[in-house]
């Protein structure tokens, strides 16, 4: 069995932003020596420039920084952190409300991000949500068929340091039969590890191969 020393950390409540301060909120940017998604042509994000000096995207009336990437939704938005194409393996950062209710988030995230990379090998994603604010659920059909199309190369979704609230909102909502979630998979200090580590520790806990540390 693969095992891991990594250090885990109690969920800290704080990381849930307040909305008015949600600009000063950047994408994590230290492995861009790595990995930049606005370079990689198989990604949704090729191309994209970004204004630093100028805020035109919004979740409500409330600006955000402009490194965050527009997908779809009107709440919430996200960032590409890195792609392993050979480990076949993908990190996202998220920043908003989910709301699968009103505005199909999930639907937007399946179509126009995940349906372009799992062409490319990609079958594992690993979704920050530390800073996704709420979750409103609607029916599952979009994590199912995200889930149906990766489960057979081996493949997993799972959602990393997510706020008690909105765990709570996602278990409702029944998204754990689709979803990799919960204590296991919070208090990661993620961003001081190497990404293929991130990746190694969550496949060994999901197959239980991996002696969780807390510190």
């Amino acid at each position: 069995n693969f095992f891991l020393e990594i250090k885990f950390y109690p969920k800290p409540e704080t990381r849930n932003p307040k909305l008015g301060l949600m600009h000063d909120i950047e994408p994590y940017y230290h492995w861009r020596e790595r990995y930049v998604a606005a370079d990689d042509e198989r990604t949704p994000f090729y191309g994209r420039q970004y204004n630093e000096f100028q805020f035109t995207q919004k979740i409500y009336n409330y600006f955000i920084h402009p490194q965050w990437d527009y997908f779809g939704s009107p709440t919430l938005y996200t960032k590409l952190l890195f792609v392993d194409y050979e480990a076949g393996f993908c990190i996202f950062e998220m920043i908003g409300e989910w709301n699968d209710l009103l505005t199909n988030d999930v639907m937007f995230l399946k179509r126009d991000v995940v349906d372009l990379l799992i062409p490319h090998g990609i079958t594992k994603y690993v979704i920050i949500c530390e800073n996704v604010l709420n979750y409103h659920g609607e029916d599952n059909d979009y994590y199912e068929e995200w889930y149906e199309d990766i489960v057979e190369e081996g493949g997993w979704i799972t959602f990393v340091n997510t706020q008690n609230h909105v765990e709570d909102e996602m278990k409702e909502a029944q998204l754990q039969f689709y979803v990799n979630f919960g204590e296991e998979f919070n208090g990661l200090n993620w961003q001081k590890q190497r990404p293929k580590n991130i990746y190694k520790a969550l496949e060994a806990i999901i197959h239980g191969g991996v002696k969780r540390l807390r510190y």
